[in-house]
This record gives structure tokens, C-alpha cells and sequence, in this order.
């Protein structure tokens, strides 16, 4: 209850709603003050149709603008009710009738997503890598190829135009059995394909050992210290002209920061967490050791302290 003018009583009286009329009424005359008021708080009443369905969800999704009617087209399922055979034998016939032709389509953005929500990718990843693959998919030029490594592809190309790419291994980690080798060629296949139709270059943005360091000290358990001074570090290495994949420089920065703290990791371990083989670590590391007073911050460690690095 709350308090309210009335203009029968001359003052403010307390009102009670009536929630099912929609009417606001005084509790001493018993006047209307105000008539079907919509009430405008959050609903969570459950309009399904199954008694152990909690979902409060009354609407249907997005529309997609990559799909034919927009994703908003009706699906009749197949009841569990008694009745199920007849509906089954009659609506689900004209189901199949009007079959969707967006089926392939909505197949393929749905196994993108699921990809994605295993690395932890954000929704514009994912909406870039849909609208890859249905650019590619108009072109009528992937029947025939291996739909896991195409979808593969679309995402990893997406993370790069998105400036946040990640490695083909970790790709080829949610890829639904497409190996490295075969994503790989899917992404080549479909950059030729776009540059064909688009009649340019196509952009895939510039990859820094920077995009993968802080997520590979993560996965390491590395302290905030230690991931600063990898990242100075990194930053320092681009104006070398070390001829790296910059993959293998955080590997091998990674490698070196953790060689001059308490907390030591092993080289298995960095090659387990960066996809990384141990072999082209240890030839990075190679090369960047030269440099080390360079690349290392003096506040993370003193010229000194580097003689405590492990000679290549």
C-alpha cells in the first residue's frame, strides 16, 4: 500500500492495487483513483506449455538478417501428448512440406557459436565468423570440403579481423575433429574465395605476440609482475629484427621472464600452455638472448641478475 490523494476524502489515504483489474483504489471511500494502469515490472510468469519448465522466456530470439525470413520463422515440434501420432501424421507432414531452407545455415551458425562459447569469444566474433561463412556459402563453392575445418576457418579469421586472434592449435582444440593442417587449408581456400568475389586484398589484421601473452601467463598462473614485465618485454622485441613467428616470442619472453623469478616454469609447461613445441622455444630463445638487457625491464631485474639466465 501506499499513500495517495483521494479527492472524495480531501487527503491522503492509503490505496490498495488491484493487480487483476488493473484499478487503483482508496481503502476508505472505496473509490476508483485509477483504472486499468498497466503495470510495467518485470514479469516471470512461465507461459510454457511443460509443467517442469521454469523459463520465464516469452519471446522468440533475434532476427538474423543472414537468414532468408530473418530467423523468424515458425517450427512445429513433435508433441509428447496422446495426440501425438495424429499430430505427428498431419502437422508434422506440412512441417516437412515447408521445410526451412535456412536449415544448413542455422546448422552451421549454431556450431560456430558453440565453438566460440568454448574459447570464451565475445558475440561480435561470432557475428563476424557467421557472416564469413555465409559470404562463402553464397558462392556455392564449398560443397564437397570438410564442413568442420570451413567453420573453423570462418572463426579463426573472424578473431583476426576482430583483433583478437587466437592460434589455429586452440581453434583446432573446439573444431570438432578438423586437424591443424585442414583448418588451415580452409582458411586459405576461403580468403581466396573472398579476394576473388571482392576483387581486393582481403584485411585480416596484423597479429603482435601482445594478442596471445596475457592470456598464455594466465593459463601459467603467472603473477602481476612477472606478466607486466613479459609485456614490456614483448613490446621491446618488435623493434628487433628477430625473423619468429610471434607465437614462439611470448613462448620464448615467457621462457625467459619466469628463468629470472622465484617461480620458475618448466619449458614443458610453456609449451603446453602457448601450443608451442619445446624445439622452437628453446631456437627463439636463441635468438632473443642476445638482447636480453634490452628486452628485460630494469625494474623487474638488474643487469646482474640476467647472468642467471640459462645460456642457450
Amino acid at each position: 500500500m501506499s499513500d495517495t490523494f483521494c479527492p472524495d476524502c480531501k487527503k491522503h489515504t492509503e490505496v490498495a492495487f488491484d493487480h487483476s483489474a488493473g484499478d487503483t483504489v482508496c481503502t476508505e471511500c472505496g473509490l476508483v483513483l485509477e483504472a486499468h494502469s498497466v503495470d510495467e515490472t518485470s514479469e516471470w510468469r512461465t507461459f510454457a506449455n511443460e509443467s517442469n519448465d521454469n523459463d520465464p522466456v516469452r519471446v522468440g530470439g533475434p532476427s538474423n538478417p543472414l537468414l532468408t525470413d530473418g530467423g523468424l520463422s515458425t517450427v512445429i515440434a513433435k508433441p509428447n501428448g496422446a495426440h501425438g501420432d495424429f499430430l505427428s501424421s498431419s502437422l508434422g507432414r506440412w512441417q516437412n512440406r515447408g521445410s526451412n531452407p535456412d536449415r544448413s545455415l542455422i546448422l552451421a551458425f549454431r556450431t560456430i557459436a558453440n565453438m566460440a562459447d568454448r574459447l570464451g569469444l565475445v558475440a561480435t566474433i561470432k557475428d563476424r565468423a557467421n557472416e564469413i561463412y555465409k559470404k562463402v556459402e553464397d558462392l556455392k563453392s564449398i560443397r564437397g570440403r570438410n564442413q568442420d575445418a570451413i567453420l573453423a576457418a570462418c572463426l579463426y579469421i573472424a578473431c583476426r579481423q576482430e583483433d583478437r586472434p587466437r592460434t589455429v592449435k586452440e581453434i583446432c582444440s573446439v573444431a570438432n575433429g578438423a586437424t591443424k593442417k585442414e583448418i588451415g587449408r580452409a582458411k586459405e581456400f576461403i580468403v581466396k574465395q573472398l579476394e576473388v568475389e571482392m576483387g581486393q586484398s582481403m584485411e585480416m589484421g596484423t597479429i603482435h605476440a601482445g594478442d596471445f601473452l596475457r592470456r598464455f601467463c594466465s593459463t601459467l598462473g603467472m603473477n602481476n609482475t612477472a606478466v607486466k614485465a613479459a609485456q614490456e618485454a614483448v613490446q621491446r622485441s618488435e623493434e628487433l629484427d628477430i625473423r619468429r613467428s610471434p607465437i614462439s616470442i611470448a613462448a620464448a619472453v615467457i621462457y625467459m621472464i619466469t628463468q629470472l623469478s622465484e617461480d620458475k616454469k618448466p619449458l614443458k609447461d610453456i609449451s603446453l600452455a602457448t601450443g608451442v613445441a619445446e624445439g622452437t622455444i628453446r631456437n627463439s630463445y636463441k635468438d632473443l638472448y642476445p638482447y636480453a638487457a634490452r628486452l628485460i625491464p630494469n625494474s623487474y631485474a638488474k643487469e646482474e641478475d640476467l647472468k642467471n639466465l640459462c645460456t642457450p
